[in-house]
C-alpha cells in the first residue's frame, strides 16, 4: 500500500503541489526596480568607462575647440573684410566727388576759353592793319538787350610807341526813328571821359524809349571841343 501511494506520486497522476514564496507581490516589484536600477547604472558608468578610456570624449572636446578657433578665426576674417568694404566704399565715394569737381571745373574752363576766343577775336580786329600811328576807334559794336534798350562797347586805341597821354572825352549819338519821324538823341558831355596811353575800353547802356526804334550809333572821340575821329556802326538785333 505504501509503494504504491509513493509511485503514485511520482507519476503523472501525482497530485500538483505550487510553492509559494512567504515576500509579498509589492516588495518584490521593488527590489526588482531597484535591481535594474542598479544594473543601469553599473552598464552606463561602464560605457562612460570605456568611451573615457577609448578616448572619445577628448576628441569631440578637441573638435568643439577646433570648431570654435575656426569661428573666431572666419569672425575676425569677417570683420577684416568688412572693413576694407567700408574704407573702399568711402574712397569710392570721395573719387566721384572728386570726378564730379573735376567735371564742373573743365565745363568751367571750357567757357572760360570760349569767353577768351571770343575775346581775343574782338582784340584781333583791332588791331591796326596799316601800321599807322596815331589815334583810332576799333570793333565798336552795338545790340538790342532783351529788355528792350542798347548796349555798346568800343576799343580806343594809340598805335604809337611811347605815345603821350590822352585826355578827352567819348560822345555817343543813338540814331533812328520814332513815329515815322527821324530822330536823334546824343549823351550829355562828360559822360564818358577818357585817359589813356596805349589803349582804352569803354561801354554803356541806353534804356529803352517808348516808340522809339533805335537803327545807328555814333561815337565822336572829342578833345576840348575838337572832333579827334568819328566811328558809327549799325545797332545789331
Amino acid at each position: 500500500m505504501r509503494w504504491k501511494l509513493w509511485r503514485r506520486r511520482l507519476t503523472i497522476s501525482a497530485p500538483r503541489m505550487a510553492i509559494r514564496s512567504a515576500i509579498p507581490w509589492p516588495l518584490r516589484w521593488l527590489l526588482g526596480a531597484v535591481v535594474l536600477g542598479l544594473s543601469a547604472a553599473v552598464a552606463l558608468w561602464t560605457f562612460e568607462k570605456g568611451r573615457e578610456f577609448a578616448g572619445l570624449d577628448r576628441g569631440r572636446v578637441q573638435s568643439l575647440d577646433r570648431l570654435q578657433e575656426r569661428v573666431l578665426t572666419l569672425t575676425n576674417d569677417l570683420e577684416r573684410a568688412q572693413s576694407v568694404a567700408n574704407t573702399a566704399e568711402t574712397l569710392l565715394t570721395a573719387e566721384r566727388r572728386a570726378q564730379e569737381m573735376l567735371a564742373a571745373q573743365l565745363q568751367q574752363l571750357q567757357e572760360d576759353n570760349r569767353d577768351l576766343r571770343r575775346e581775343l577775336g574782338f582784340y584781333e580786329q583791332l588791331i591796326p592793319t596799316s601800321g599807322a600811328g596815331g589815334l583810332s576807334v576799333r570793333g565798336l559794336r552795338a545790340q538790342k538787350t532783351e529788355s528792350g534798350g542798347l548796349s555798346w562797347q568800343v576799343l580806343l586805341v594809340q598805335s604809337t610807341r611811347n605815345a603821350p597821354e590822352f585826355k578827352g572825352q567819348l560822345k555817343v549819338t543813338y540814331s533812328g526813328e520814332r513815329g515815322g519821324q527821324p530822330w536823334e538823341f546824343t549823351e550829355p558831355a562828360g559822360k564818358h571821359p577818357v585817359v589813356m596811353r596805349q589803349s582804352l575800353r569803354l561801354e554803356g547802356r541806353a534804356a529803352a524809349i517808348a516808340g522809339v526804334s533805335v537803327h545807328r550809333l555814333t561815337v565822336r572821340l572829342m578833345q576840348g571841343d575838337n572832333v579827334v575821329l568819328t566811328q558809327a556802326t549799325k545797332v545789331a538785333p
